[in-house]
């Protein structure tokens, strides 16, 4: 009988309806054990703990700050002149992640900037990528590249899930891995079945969401419980963040989850 993933409530997209703080808690009463978010930095660590192990919750995921993010900046690094920002995100997201007992953090490339070449730009983030591995391991802390689908982030440097593996091949350390979202993997070429499978072996995290809107995941075109079946097969055994907006509330919406773990591909009660 296949196992059902580790499900983590990304915060920073759902239980929009109470304030920030409030959410771990939400998540908790839902049934949740784990958490993620895009970025904590607008709280102190402590003040995140607090909640997060008041509630008994494990933080799964958060990325490196992105740079001017209101300015439509995603990330700093594969971007040239700006090692020195990059490398104190690097400072800043350790500090955090050791309160926080966080083990995987999303470093994020950026977008293209129009006068810089693609290649000045792979070196850039292989170097800053391998800085901020070195830097991990001593903690205990893996890196994770995701690509971004070019409609939701026109421009990021790597649209693709082909173009992070490229990467992180090219960095070569055991703790650089995939951060491999479904809803931006559907949307840039489908075909995701085959592309897990080509990916399984460097994927260290997993996102879901529904195409093409991204609410829950049991709406729209992708058949997720056919893909958890073909995680539990191939052995992924990491979490599966919920990385998506709710149609309506976030607890309204939630019936995929029992559903999803009561019944299989075909309908049938596991």
């Amino acid at each position: 009988m296949p196992s059902m993933p580790k499900f983590a409530a990304n915060l920073s997209m759902m239980f929009n309806e109470v304030p920030f703080l409030e959410r771990f808690a939400a998540a908790k009463s839902a049934g949740f054990a784990g958490v993620e978010f895009l970025f904590p930095y607008e709280f102190s660590p402590n003040e995140l703990a607090h909640h997060l192990h008041g509630n008994g919750l494990q933080q799964v995921l958060f990325n490196l700050a992105p740079g001017d993010w209101e300015a439509g900046e995603r990330g700093l690094a594969a971007l040239p002149g700006r090692e020195d920002e990059f490398r104190a995100s690097v400072d800043q997201a350790l500090e955090y992640a050791g309160v926080l007992s966080c083990k995987t953090l999303h470093v994020m490339a950026g977008v293209v900037p129009s006068d810089t070449p693609w290649e000045k730009m792979f070196d850039t983030v292989v170097e800053n990528l391998g800085f901020a591995a070195d830097a991990f391991a001593q903690a205990g802390v893996t890196a994770v590249l995701e690509p971004l689908n070019s409609r939701d982030a026109p421009g990021y440097f790597l649209p693709r899930a082909a173009d992070a593996a490229r990467v992180i091949k090219a960095v070569d350390r055991p703790n650089v891995g995939l951060q491999f979202d479904f809803y931006h993997v559907q949307i840039m070429d489908g075909d995701l079945a085959r592309h897990f499978e080509a990916h399984a072996e460097i994927t260290r995290h997993v996102q879901i969401a529904g195409v093409p809107e991204r609410h829950e995941p049991d709406v729209g075109e992708i058949n997720f419980p056919y893909l958890f079946e073909l995680m539990d097969r191939l052995g992924y055994d990491g979490w599966v963040g919920c990385e998506y907006r709710p149609r309506t509330t976030t607890m309204e919406g939630l019936g995929w989850l029992s559903d999803f773990s009561s019944e299989d591909k075909e309908g049938k009660p596991r």
